[in-house]
């Protein structure tokens, strides 16, 4: 056997429908599109949406909310996240490099540091923001805290 001989199960594949070959193949004439109109031309096209000139699902369902062009988006990283890292790579300082290292944040995040958790190691933090209580979590364990 080689790959040459290779082909499918009998009964596992269907010949193509060949259409517009004529009337004695059963499938000329009219070559399986019906009688006249716009669907039996060629060219022929709908709208993306056309319900038959029912009012389409798009234009029944209303519009709302807004997208704040001005909003900047966050990556969240609490400092319990910060606490298994520090004793998992004996850690002393914590940047955004050693988060996307850790697999923690992408190079083209924002990170902002959050207070959720304990935090027991002395660290300094660089990050783009912090929120109020993980400053002061930081702090309060003799860290310090960069913002960039």
């Amino acid at each position: 056997m080689d790959l040459s001989s290779l082909k499918p199960a009998k009964g596992s594949t269907h010949h193509e429908k060949r259409i517009g070959r004529g009337q004695g193949s059963g499938k000329g004439g009219t070559s399986t599109r019906g009688h006249k109109g716009a669907k039996s031309r060629s060219g022929y096209h709908t709208k993306i949406g056309f319900e038959g000139g029912q009012m389409p699902l798009q234009r029944r369902v209303p519009k709302f909310g807004f997208k704040n062009i001005n909003r900047v988006e966050f990556k969240a990283i609490n400092v319990s996240m910060l606490q298994e890292l520090a004793e998992r790579d004996n850690l002393t300082v914590i940047d955004p490099n050693t988060l996307i290292k850790a697999g923690l944040a992408s190079k083209n995040d924002l990170i902002k540091i959050l207070g959720d958790g304990v935090l027991k190691a002395k660290l300094e933090v660089k990050a783009n923001a912090f929120s109020e209580k993980a400053k002061a979590a930081i702090e309060a364990v003799g860290g310090s805290v960069v913002v960039l």
